[in-house]
Order: C-alpha cells, then sequence, then structure tokens
C-alpha cells in the first residue's frame, strides 16, 4: 500500500512538472496580448488630441511612389459643405449610428453587395490603425477599435482625421493637399460643387477622378451635392458642424 501510494504521488508530481512550463508558457501569452492590447487602446486614445503623422498605407505609397503630397488642416478650416459632402457620399447616418450602420449592412447583405456598409469610423479606423486589404484578423480588429474610437473620439474629430488621412488622387493625402491638386485653392474656400466632387472620389481615388468625371460619375456628384443640403436641413448635420 505504502509503495502505491509512493508511486502515484510521483506521478502526479511528474505530470505538474509537466504542465508547468505550459502554464508559464500560457500566462507569458497572456501578458503579451494584454500589453499589445494596452499600447493599441493608449495608440486611439492620443489621436484625440494628436494629429495621425502617417499611416501604414501612407508609408507604402511613399515607398512606390517616392513622395506624397498631403497637409493636415484642422476641421475649422475645411468648408463645411465639404464636410457635409463627405457624410452624404460615404456615410449619411454618421450622426444617428455608433460606429456600424446596421440597416447598411442589412442591405449590403441582402442585395450581395460587395462594398457599402462601412461607416465613416470603420474607414477611418482602418486607415489610421490597420492595413488595407481583406482578412479575418483586419475585419475582427476593426470591429473591436470602432466602438472605441465612437466613445472617445468626438464625431467632429472622426470626420476631421478621415479628410485629413483619405487618399483623393494618387500619392493625394488630405483634403487640403486634394483641394489645391485638383481646384489649386485651399480646402476653406471649396464650393458646394467642388466638395462633392472630391467626395465622389472616396473610396477608389485610384479608378476616379474629380477633374474629369465621367458622364455616371457627374450624376453621383450630383446626388452628393443634393445630399449634402438635405443633411444640412434634416439635422443629420449636427454632431459634427459647430
Amino acid at each position: 500500500m505504502v509503495r502505491k501510494t509512493k508511486t502515484t504521488r510521483a506521478k502526479r508530481s511528474s505530470t505538474a512538472g509537466g504542465l508547468a512550463p505550459l502554464r508559464s508558457l500560457r500566462r507569458w501569452l497572456l501578458r503579451i496580448v494584454l500589453g499589445l492590447a494596452l499600447l493599441l487602446l493608449l495608440w486611439v486614445l492620443s489621436y484625440v488630441v494628436i494629429n495621425p503623422p502617417t499611416t501604414l498605407y501612407m508609408q507604402a505609397e511613399k515607398r512606390y511612389l517616392g513622395e506624397i503630397d498631403r497637409e493636415w488642416v484642422d476641421a475649422e478650416d475645411i468648408a463645411p459643405v465639404m464636410l457635409r459632402a463627405a457624410v452624404a457620399a460615404e456615410d449619411a447616418n454618421f450622426c444617428l449610428h455608433m460606429g456600424f450602420d446596421l440597416d447598411a449592412i442589412k442591405t449590403a447583405i441582402d442585395s450581395g453587395a460587395n462594398r457599402g456598409a462601412s461607416t465613416i469610423t470603420q474607414q477611418v479606423v482602418k486607415n489610421a490603425f490597420l492595413w488595407h486589404g481583406r482578412s479575418w484578423l483586419r475585419k475582427a480588429l476593426e470591429a473591436l477599435i470602432t466602438p472605441v474610437v465612437e466613445m472617445t473620439w468626438s464625431k467632429r474629430r472622426i470626420l476631421e482625421v478621415y479628410l485629413n488621412i483619405a487618399e483623393f488622387d494618387e500619392g493625394v493625402f488630405g483634403i487640403e493637399a486634394a483641394a489645391r491638386h485638383y481646384f489649386g485653392i485651399g480646402a476653406e474656400s471649396l464650393s458646394s460643387a467642388q466638395a462633392a466632387r472630391l467626395a465622389m472620389v472616396l473610396p477608389a481615388p485610384k479608378a476616379r477622378s474629380a477633374e474629369a468625371p465621367t458622364a455616371a460619375q457627374r450624376r453621383r456628384i450630383a446626388v452628393i451635392e443634393d445630399g449634402a443640403q438635405l443633411i444640412a436641413t434634416d439635422g443629420r448635420a449636427t454632431c459634427f458642424e459647430d
């Protein structure tokens, strides 16, 4: 009986000794994951007051092109109609949701569309913190970060960052560079027609041009211009206007 007890204890000791490295590995992996999550949270929170100096996509384009055109401009120095045109073109319910437009998602699924449900907040998260491309990991991170941005940034700040990091032509980033590139004026001087043309370019600047729009793109521009006027009167612009 004594021998069996000693043997059992020895086996348990051996098993515990074998599991100890696994437990230690799990603890370190958990610490690494929590550490990365904390760093990501601090990164997201920092952009409440710090203007994003660059993005992964900007760096990739700079390596490919050799140089990019970009100049930051605060929201108060952007023509208000440009803010409204961007919302009308990309996310008409921007003021009504908390990062995810469930109605747009349902419509996109029902119609089998490949795109159309991504909100401005989601696009900011993708452009500012993640990488371009389709992958489950990127979409999962986008889904996790988007609510944090909505809870900690103002809607005006989200739109401000969006317009300053979006690409409007190959290597042309931000609304200030875009206004000068296409029209030779600053972002504060954009007319409603010019704002609609720039908003039409989003989010496919390499396939569309605000300088020489096609007939279909001109129709889209007219819709955006009307939409910008509509949200100015029906209250869907109140969350980002002074």
